[in-house]
């Protein structure tokens, strides 16, 4: 069963400020990373070690996979590509919910601004 820790573990700190580094470079909107999908797995990992992260940023979040491998003293990254059909097991991916407080911010910018607000929440969308 997958596992998502909010807290990115110290010793995998350096490859995952790789991995959003590199990511950010190819984005037009500044992510964060709220999560890390199954950090003893990717400890385990021998190089390249493949890291699952949890990336928000403006208004969405997404969870992608990088390839990170020590060169010299920087990092080369490479984004997984996954497959469409789910994953390598043939099961289906589910969807991740955003962690705690990934929207905080927004949540709070659109209550200042009206009455309410009504959330949706529809299959791990929202």
């Amino acid at each position: 069963m997958t596992t998502v820790h909010e807290t990115i573990p110290e010793d995998l700190g350096a490859e995952v400020d790789a991995a959003l580094a590199w990511f950010n470079r190819q984005e037009d909107v500044v992510f964060e990373v709220t999560g890390i999908l199954d950090p003893e797995a990717a400890r385990a990992a021998t190089e390249p070690r493949e890291l699952r992260l949890v990336l928000c940023g403006g208004d969405r979040c997404e969870q992608r996979s990088f390839r990170v491998s020590a060169d010299g003293d920087d990092y080369r990254v490479a984004l997984v590509e996954e497959s469409p059909s789910g994953s390598a097991d043939g099961e289906t991916t589910a969807e991740l919910d955003p962690p705690p407080g990934a929207r905080r911010g927004w949540l709070d910018r659109v209550l200042a601004g009206h009455t309410f607000v009504v959330l949706v929440f529809y299959r791990g969308f929202w």
